[in-house]
């Protein structure tokens, strides 16, 4: 009988041998964490050593590991009804299109696939056959910001701010602009935020008055950007980019996929900023990751516009696995849990909490910023706090790892702008107890004391 230490070893192998991992050096120097198993914030590995997960996997495990209703739900709608395409309908699928309108405040039609990528994807084709249908066949462009992420497919990537991202997969998709997005910590000396903002959002307008209004289809942004650095905007900013739509007859599709389902301190991360979007794609923490899926919301007089007697102008699209009943089902489940145990309050409540505990490391010799909204906290790290000269790869690493040795995982912005990937990320299950928040301030706090 193999020891737990060499079954994890033969798995490290095996692994080795045959696994090719996301986000990773071809030549892997370290064996990979093989986890076993998972309970409440906490994930265990082969070998038995348990670490606190402080990015819910990526971003995704909303609820935390281990819940047995999900699972639960997912096996009884599995024996009842594992499959049937989207072409038709069942009815996981149909309650849960009525739960997220009314998560939304109605008035959106909701196309289900598996992953955000998909969703945005929905998102760029509807728009651009929406304009081809509304009389408007030259609107064919998006505009998205520099540093955000929004999939890895072709045309998500193409919208992806991201230089690292689609170095060597270029060309990309055409049509794809991108402006600079609000980065407070770096805004121009004795200018107030509020101002900064207000330019920064400006900058949508030029670029629409540039590249000419006729052309421009849609502005696609998160509420926040999450991956690229945890970006977080005035509420002037959001407001002004949706004048500007409106304005120039541009469609606004705001990305859910991480700020969505309470990881924001809301039900979405739109709704600090009291606007109303056009398409909303949302993901991840809609399943809290226990099964794929993605959603494409579409306001629903944007839906009537392919409500015509043209050939071919229904929406062709389609997605084998996309609404899949069990994974309806769980997001149902998933959703009814994130209301039961108030976790949108909770993240909020935790929110706060975190930022107030954790604002002394301002006064870290190697921290420029520490910023965060709801449950969802960035550390920007800086060799030099006067000239803000983002921190070497090597400085990031030393804390990072310092976490785990310790038994918390975090986060950083990686592969994204060559000399911007100095942002710890934090963004652990909305569900995480007292004791689980005491436990990632305290490891924080040591390493960083050990890091001075």
């Amino acid at each position: 009988m193999k020891s737990a230490k060499e079954k994890a070893l033969t798995l490290a192998e095996k692994d080795k041998e045959n696994l090719w991992h996301q986000i990773s050096s071809y030549n892997e120097k370290k064996r990979p964490m093989v986890v076993e198993k998972g309970a409440g914030a906490w994930i265990t590995d082969h070998e038995g050593n348990r670490y606190l997960d402080g990015m819910s996997g990526l971003w995704c495990v909303n609820v935390g590991y281990g819940r047995t209703e999900l699972a639960d739900a997912a096996a009884e709608q599995m024996k009842k009804l594992a499959y049937v395409p989207m072409t038709q309908s069942h009815e996981p699928a149909i309650l849960l299109a009525e739960k997220l309108n009314e998560l939304l405040g109605g008035e959106y039609k909701i196309f289900y696939s598996n992953s955000g990528s998909d969703a945005n994807e929905v998102a760029f084709k509807l728009v651009r056959q929406y304009h081809q249908q509304n009389g408007e066949p030259s609107r064919f462009k998006f505009i998205s910001r520099y540093r955000a992420y929004h999939g890895s497919s072709m045309g998500a990537l193409s919208a992806t701010g991201q230089a690292l991202r689609k170095y060597k997969y270029e060309p990309l998709s055409p049509g794809f602009l991108h402006v600079a997005p609000p980065d407070n910590y770096r805004r121009p000396p004795g200018q107030s935020v509020e101002d900064y903002n207000l330019q920064r959002a400006q900058e949508f307008e030029e670029k629409i008055i540039w590249e000419q209004k006729e052309t421009i289809a849609g502005i696609i942004m998160e509420p926040l950007i999450t991956g690229g650095g945890i970006l977080i905007p005035h509420p002037v900013y959001v407001k002004k980019v949706q004048e500007i739509c409106k304005r120039h007859g541009v469609l606004l599709i705001i990305d859910e996929v991480i700020c969505g389902f309470g990881r924001t301190g809301k039900a979405f991360g739109h709704q600090h900023f009291n606007i109303k979007p056009d398409i909303i794609t949302m993901a991840k923490g809609m399943t809290s990751a226990y099964l794929p899926l993605s959603v494409t919301a579409i306001r629903k007089d944007i839906y009537d516009q392919f409500d015509t007697e043209e050939e071919n102008s229904h929406f062709r699209h389609i997605n084998t696995f996309g609404g899949n009943p069990a994974a309806c089902a769980v997001a149902l489940k998933n959703i009814e849990i994130i209301e039961r145990e108030s976790l949108i309050e909770r993240s909020s409540e935790l929110g706060e909490r975190l930022l107030k505990e954790l604002a002394n490391l301002t006064d870290h010799p190697y921290v420029g910023d520490v910023r965060g909204l709801g449950f969802l906290l960035g550390i920007e790290l800086v060799e030099n706090k006067e000239t803000k000269e983002p921190a070497t790869a090597e400085r990031v690493a030393k804390i990072i790892n310092g976490c785990k040795e310790h038994g918390l995982i975090i986060g950083k912005n990686g592969d994204t702008v060559a000399g911007f990937n100095n942002v710890l990320t934090i963004s652990p299950p909305l569900s995480s107890t007292d004791e689980d928040f005491e436990f990632i301030v305290a490891v924080l706090q040591k390493v960083f004391k050990e890091n001075e």
